[in-house]
């Protein structure tokens, strides 16, 4: 079977957030791009039944990969420890939510499923567990022996990735090396060219400091580790330009790029989440597996509410099919 025609895998996140209502509000989606949810089938039903929806919630086996009906939903059904009331996180659901994101993982990897996409986590509530958790990104390289994950976020033709991702901002300067940066710029070229088709990808690299460090005035990085990482990937043919100051790095002054490279979180995400909240997906390069996700969080004081926007959701599962697709 192509990747294409295999199932996707949609975990739902946090039972206690916007996850379930999410996936409950792109069931229509089957049809075009077929995709099994990973979670509590009762709990999905019951979230169902307060939002009003009329979605049927369908049990299957990931193997199976059966055809969809309309408004309905395939779950691989995974329970609970403790019931679930919308905006009240419980720990005790955290080995659940951990346990399905291995066997999306796992089942991606083996050639089962084409491909994974994450509805909002909280890190916090997975940590309160006794689990440590510092994302899916982290968790899913170490899941799949990913030497580097890189975290990109697309909006359109805007796509953003990070050289360091859920790190304190005093620890950002230390961690960005040479060695990191080439590693980062290596998996970003790859994946651009593999995952994304394009050929000879532009990529522009962000400076770490204001005015990418202002010929050292305004810190040393960018001109002693940030620069000579840009002339090597340069001397190899490719195109790679920086760093460049951050605010011009996203302006029509550093024309079109394929993708830009900022140096940490909030550098770069809030641009692309200005440009394109509620419809930009974040992709993780360089695992051995497709893996998309939302652009925002599980939104607990809105959860069961019928307020949340699915469009996130969405776009992760079209982004999903496609690259599905390509490989």
């Amino acid at each position: 079977m192509s990747a294409a025609a295999k199932p996707l895998l949609v975990t739902a996140g946090d039972p206690a957030g916007i996850g379930p209502e999410l996936c409950l509000g792109i069931a229509d989606e089957a049809q075009k791009r077929p995709f099994i949810v990973i979670t509590d089938a009762e709990m999905l039903r019951e979230r169902a039944a307060l939002l009003g929806l009329d979605v049927r919630v369908r049990e299957v086996d990931i193997s199976d990969a059966p055809e969809h009906g309309e408004r309905e939903i395939l779950v691989h059904h995974l329970p609970f420890a403790v019931s679930v009331a919308c905006g009240k996180p419980d720990p005790a659901n955290a080995a659940a939510l951990i346990e399905g994101l291995r066997l999306a993982a796992t089942a991606c990897q083996d050639g089962t499923a084409g491909a994974l996409v994450t509805a909002p986590l909280a890190k916090s509530v997975i940590c309160d567990s006794g689990v440590p958790f510092s994302g899916h990104t982290e968790f899913l390289a170490e899941l799949t022996g990913a030497a580097l994950p890189v975290m990109l976020l697309a909006a359109g033709d805007l796509r953003v990735a990070l050289a360091s991702t859920h790190l304190p901002l005093r620890e950002v300067p230390d961690f960005i090396t040479s060695e990191r940066l080439h590693a980062v710029l290596d998996v970003l070229h790859s994946d651009l060219r593999a995952k994304f088709a394009i050929d000879d990808p532009d990529i522009v690299v962000c400076g770490l400091n204001p005015h990418a460090g202002e010929s050292g005035h305004l810190g040393h990085e960018d001109a002693e580790i940030i620069a000579p990482v840009v002339e090597a990937c340069r001397a190899k043919g490719w195109r790679v330009r920086g760093p460049l100051p951050a605010d011009t790095a996203f302006t029509p002054a550093a024309g079109k790029p394929d993708a830009v490279l900022a140096m940490y979180h909030d550098q770069g995400l809030p641009v692309i989440k200005y440009a394109g909240f509620g419809d930009a997906v974040n992709v993780t390069l360089g695992l051995p597996i497709i893996r998309t996700s939302v652009d925002h969080g599980t939104a607990f004081d809105i959860a069961g509410e019928g307020k949340a926007d699915a469009g996130s959701l969405r776009a992760a599962l079209a982004l999903a099919a496609e690259l599905a697709a390509r490989q």
